[in-house]
């Protein structure tokens, strides 16, 4: 058989372009439509991987006079996204009044992130970004979560306690082991599964979506000066050492406990990758204090792509134009390096 000459071979198919992001757009009352807006207008400044949001048209037109297209798969998104801001409408939620949350905008906020989960579980988004809600609302209709990782980490049929919340900024990582519960119920919560589930998570998130292949985690102690050697509490030698201990074992360079109090100045935090704080506001104080408008939120463990803002609805701002969209802007930059980094694993 003669070979096959250069115009006989079939044509090279090409790659397909990657998924856009899914931008949930929270309480339609809140910030959430403006921020996501203005990043949309700021797109090309920080090279934001193509996204489209999810929620009411209305709630974004409220805030802002620029272009929308409402779209009704997300592949649309990749082609409008240079010319206008993709829309993927839900249902109608009724009378919308920037900075005037009701029950209907919760209702809408919970249907946009119920439908950005499932795009992104079914790779038709390449993850997802959540816009702030209110939570008050939405437990008057029914929410039972403490809040949306917990949510998402269901839909995705996960334990909570398998996934853990890092806030990212600039030079900074924190890993909270236990999230919003009461202060008082923090010491009886802890315990050395605990925290070695929040070490395996966050070692995992860091190899798969930051590129780090031995991630340093040094890990906070629940008492002043790491508990002085039990003067102080019993905790860090009762529960943290052998949650370390436990995480050495397994081949994780965790190290600890250390004081909190010394855990968070420059040269501290160049010694390791992601600090694991024994609960919400040892993790978050930090964090907010060195990037307050930088802040994002990602949750590891989740066999999808999530990240979101490190700030709620903010009421008062809505509708003024005031909002800044600095943490939407990094949480959806975020988003898209991470996805990258999926992206060139092997299958």
């Amino acid at each position: 058989m003669p070979s096959s000459t250069i115009a006989e071979r079939p044509p090279l198919l090409e790659a397909p372009e990657p998924a856009p992001l899914a931008v949930a757009l929270g309480d339609p009352a809140g910030i959430g439509p403006e921020v996501v807006a203005k990043a949309w207008t700021m797109r090309r400044l920080h090279g934001l991987r193509p996204f489209f949001a999810i929620g009411d048209r209305r709630s974004v037109e409220a805030v802002w006079g620029g272009p929308v297209g409402t779209i009704s798969h997300p592949s649309a998104a990749l082609a409008m996204f240079a010319g206008c801001l993709p829309l993927l409408q839900v249902d109608d939620p009724g009378e919308i009044v920037p900075g005037s949350p009701n029950l209907a905008g919760a209702r809408c906020a919970l249907d946009s992130l119920e439908l950005a989960v499932g795009l992104a579980r079914s790779g038709a988004a390449a993850g997802l970004v959540t816009g702030p809600v209110a939570k008050a609302q939405l437990y008057a209709i029914g929410f039972r979560h403490p809040g949306q990782t917990e949510f998402i980490a269901e839909r995705c049929g996960l334990s909570a306690s398998n996934v853990a919340m890092m806030m990212v900024g600039p030079d900074l990582r924190t890993v909270p082991v236990t999230i919003h519960v009461p202060l008082a119920e923090v010491p009886r919560l802890l315990t050395p599964e605990l925290i070695v589930a929040r070490g395996r998570a966050a070692v995992k998130g860091l190899q798969r979506d930051f590129g780090i292949e031995r991630p340093v985690v040094a890990v906070a102690g629940l008492n002043p000066h790491a508990g002085e050697g039990g003067a102080l509490g019993r905790e860090e030698a009762d529960v943290i050492a052998p949650a370390i201990a436990q995480l050495v074992g397994e081949g994780i360079d965790a190290r600890g406990p250390f004081a909190p109090d010394t855990l968070f100045h420059a040269r501290a935090r160049a010694r390791y990758d992601v600090a694991l704080c024994m609960y919400h506001d040892q993790a978050l104080i930090p964090l907010k204090t060195l990037a307050f408008d930088e802040g994002v939120n990602v949750t590891l463990g989740l066999p999808i792509l999530r990240t979101a803002p490190d700030h709620g609805t903010a009421f008062d701002l809505a509708g003024k134009g005031a909002a800044s969209p600095r943490a939407m802007i990094a949480a959806i930059q975020l988003a898209g390096q991470c996805a990258g980094a999926r992206g060139r694993q092997p299958a």
